[in-house]
């Protein structure tokens, strides 16, 4: 169904399109979809205009309206604004557990790092809401044939600092620590070196208990956390959450 909204951002993003810079950023993202070569700050603003103008009152017609720009996108700044939506402040009243399946949809259809790793973020605000619900949904992504869906599961937790519930973490990380795909890969490393900055005695400890099943370039990452925690002292490290 065609949303107003939706119709709105479309409108707007045709009339900044920028070939020059489009065609550098399908370059570099390495993207079968064409894009309109908008900045993300521009994005971000268009996106803000639209939004405002076209206020939503209800959860089903906001979430319609993120549908509409994700499924009818012939740009990929069309999903980055679908992204935008589902972030935008106003309409985090409407957070339910109705999002998980729109969520994982976009995540194996997005299938690539720029929409996946925005879209871990709106899962991480799922599983601060609704911790019992869906942390075994991200064990069992983590498991998962989908790297895509791997990645979300090991890199929710990024933003959670003290609060991160290292056996989810560890129960996310552990069936990708074989496996070949950078992209896991990266994620660990991601993921611990975030986790380093908080809490670097458990990463030592961590990396030293993991041994050779920790790829090289995990490692290296999470030794760059490590770095950073020793630049800026020492850390007061409140008690993580338990695993539920």
């Amino acid at each position: 169904m065609k949303t107003p909204l939706a119709q709105a951002v479309r409108a707007g993003l045709a009339r900044r399109k920028d070939a020059g810079k489009a065609a550098g950023a399908k370059a570099y993202l390495k993207s079968e979809m064409p894009l309109y070569g908008v900045a993300a700050p521009e994005l971000r603003a268009l996106c803000e205009q639209v939004f405002q103008a076209h206020p939503i009152s209800m959860a089903a017609d906001w979430r319609r309206a993120i549908e509409d720009l994700w499924d009818n996108a012939t740009h990929r700044e069309e999903r980055y604004a679908a992204i935008e939506l589902a972030a935008h402040p106003p309409y985090q009243r409407f957070i339910s557990l109705a999002l998980l399946p729109l969520y994982r949809r976009m995540i194996q259809e997005g299938a690539w790092w720029d929409l996946v790793d925005a879209l871990a973020h709106r899962v991480a605000v799922l599983l601060a809401t609704y911790p019992d619900r869906i942390k075994p949904t991200l064990r069992a992504w983590a498991r998962h044939d989908n790297i895509w869906l791997r990645r979300v599961a090991i890199i929710s937790q990024i933003s959670f600092k003290n609060e991160t519930d290292l056996t989810l973490l560890y129960d996310c990380i552990t069936p990708s620590l074989g496996a070949g795909e950078f992209f896991l890969r990266k994620a660990i490393g991601w993921a611990l070196r975030e986790q380093a900055k908080a809490n670097p005695d458990e990463i030592r400890r961590y990396l030293a208990a993991a041994g050779p099943e920790l790829s090289p370039l995990s490692r290296k990452e999470a030794q760059k956390g490590l770095v950073l925690a020793r630049k800026k002292g020492p850390v007061v490290r409140r008690p993580a959450r338990s695993a539920k």
